[in-house]
């Protein structure tokens, strides 16, 4: 292995030659086996999950016993994911794909609502259109259970790291991981996916952080033009539009407590909850949607941001629930939702409208500010016409 690759070993996905290695390591871990149990057999008592481990081994090690590399791997992931969207959502749509080309490596940049789902849908659409899956961005605060990390990897994410508290590690890391994202899409030709900030838009408001475009700029040379630089890059904005969001009670909870508080303490463990739920609730109606590639004559880092925020926000789909919620609010909205898009008038909309009413009953009355901003702010900032 050349000095190149091997500078990037702390934070890379895995390769092909480690997956069996990492297989097994996996199907070992006690804890992937209870949290299986508890998934898939929620009724049974608590003292019953070490008991059925050997079994949950057994049946992980039938179904990955042909797994050889990366690509089988996430050939497995392919097969639940299909479960996972034909559960949870009703539609999965997506447009700008004729803009891509096969042979091209991207880093793609797009809105952040949920921590698995964002690249696993845009994932699911490259891979159902020929294309190359990419490497995927998450934070090592994500990561918390070893398992969990092992997965993430195995399946072409590498690690933004964010435990560094002293700014020369706080430098080194962000300059590992610019190099590690060019490297990738200059060398390697594999593409990346990266959100267009740190942590999710909680709140429905999708705004690129200038620090991420300071960031891939590490990896300028001196004398190089930004706009060339960015032009190397391939960077492709994409938009990202759920109907339904899984977390949002949760995330409602959170903007409650730190607009009452002043903060939020996360619980243990907590985001690896928000991952789960995020896969397993309903999603209603998603769209994704691939912007064009970033080719003009950008002077600053802060003209690149404004350019991917403008495609995110023009690109982005309402839904009914958007609408919905704006109106709650009292705000004097149109516009036109769903794809293809077809005006809003609430007269079309009952059914949406009686799946709304009963989503919103859940939310408790102190959070509901911050529920009903959260799907309304989409209205404003993009959809309103």
């Amino acid at each position: 292995m050349s000095d190149a690759v091997s500078r990037f070993d702390n934070i890379r996905p895995f390769r092909d030659e480690e997956v069996p290695a990492v297989l097994n390591r996996i199907i070992a871990d006690d804890e992937l086996a209870a949290v299986l149990v508890r998934f898939r057999l929620p009724w049974l008592p608590a003292w019953s999950h070490g008991l059925l481990a050997p079994l949950v081994r057994a049946v992980l090690r039938a179904k990955t016993k042909s797994v050889r590399d990366v690509r089988g791997f996430q050939t497995i992931v392919e097969s639940y994911m299909q479960h996972m969207v034909s559960s949870t959502t009703t539609a999965l749509t997506v447009s700008g794909l004729e803009k891509l080309d096969k042979r091209q490596a991207y880093v793609f940049v797009s809105n952040h609502r949920d921590i698995a789902m964002d690249p696993a849908f845009m994932n699911w659409v490259l891979w159902h259109n020929g294309m190359d899956t990419v490497r995927i961005a998450i934070g090592d605060n994500l990561l918390s259970k070893p398992f969990v990390s092992d997965l993430m990897r195995l399946n072409k994410s590498f690690l933004v790291q964010r435990g560094e508290t002293a700014p020369k590690k706080i430098y080194a890391a962000l300059k590992q991981l610019s190099a590690y994202i060019h490297f990738s899409v200059m060398e390697e030709k594999s593409s990346i996916w990266i959100a267009q900030r740190e942590g999710r838009a909680k709140d429905g408001v999708d705004r690129t952080e200038e620090a991420i475009i300071k960031m891939f700029a590490m990896s300028k040379p001196k004398e190089q033009a930004l706009a060339d630089f960015v032009r190397e890059l391939n960077i492709v904005p994409v938009s990202i539009s759920y109907e339904w969001d899984p977390c949002d009670l949760a995330k409602a909870r959170e903007l409650q407590q730190k607009a009452a508080l002043g903060s939020y303490q996360k619980e243990t463990h907590e985001d690896v909850q928000s991952i789960a739920m995020g896969i397993a609730g309903s999603k209603g109606r998603v769209h994704v949607s691939f912007g064009d590639v970033l080719r003009g004559n950008y002077a600053s880092t802060e003209a690149v941001a404004e350019e991917i925020d403008r495609q995110i926000l023009a690109n982005y789909v309402c839904f009914p629930s958007n609408y919905l919620a704006a109106e709650q609010l009292g705000w004097d909205v149109s516009g036109t939702y769903g794809f293809p898009a077809r005006p809003f008038h609430g007269a079309n909309v009952a059914a949406e409208k009686a799946l709304f009413q009963q989503r919103m009953a859940q939310c408790p009355e102190s959070d509901l500010p911050y529920w009903l901003a959260m799907y309304a702010n989409p209205v404003k900032n993009a959809c309103s016409k």
